[in-house]
């Protein structure tokens, strides 16, 4: 039997059909393509999605990946993983330079080394605690998605996963409270 590179066993669960997040534009050439760059693309299902109250943050998984949730309850964080939906368009994906925190007084930086919502790929990735499981709902204390985000993935947080020394960052990051 697969195992992964921690010694999971690898296998899969069949679920019921999801709807894709590939947008109406998908069919066409992508934005800012480089010439000779593969044209293989993928479809992400999502498993959920963000809700917020006044109060409250969690995320609602669909049934059919109900199962996945089994055992979440014992971690404290999970790694979110989820779509920028209202940043898709085929112009954004296309920009590949921007000045981080949408501040001009930042040096022009290239998506890959910062945290824009514009890239080629509007994936987006949140820690959050886990504040409570309860059936298909997940409490989380915050997340930086608006209501009605697709949720695409969820891992836990674990603490050896993140690197604790040898850190280093731009100098117009230092000193700031929050990364674009």
């Amino acid at each position: 039997m697969k195992t992964s590179r921690r010694g999971f066993v690898v296998g899969t669960v069949k679920c019921g059909a999801a709807v894709s997040l590939t947008p109406a534009w998908a069919g066409q050439a992508q934005a800012g393509a480089a010439d000779g760059a593969p044209q293989t693309s993928y479809r992400i299902f999502p498993i959920g999605t963000v809700e917020k109250g006044d109060k409250w943050v969690r995320i609602r998984i669909f049934d059919a990946y109900l199962d996945g949730l089994l055992g979440l309850q014992e971690w404290s964080h999970v790694n979110v993983f989820y779509w920028f939906d209202q940043n898709d368009q085929p112009q954004k994906r296309g920009i590949l330079r921007v000045h981080p925190q949408g501040d001009k007084a930042n040096p022009l930086t290239g998506v890959f080394a910062c945290r824009a919502p514009v890239r080629p790929n509007l994936i987006a990735l949140s820690v959050c605690k886990v504040l409570a499981v309860e059936n298909n709902l997940i409490t989380l204390d915050d997340i930086d998605a608006f209501a009605g985000t697709p949720v695409i993935d969820l891992k836990p947080f674990i603490p050896p996963d993140a690197p604790m020394k040898d850190l280093r960052m731009p100098a117009w990051l230092k000193g700031k409270k929050q990364a674009d």
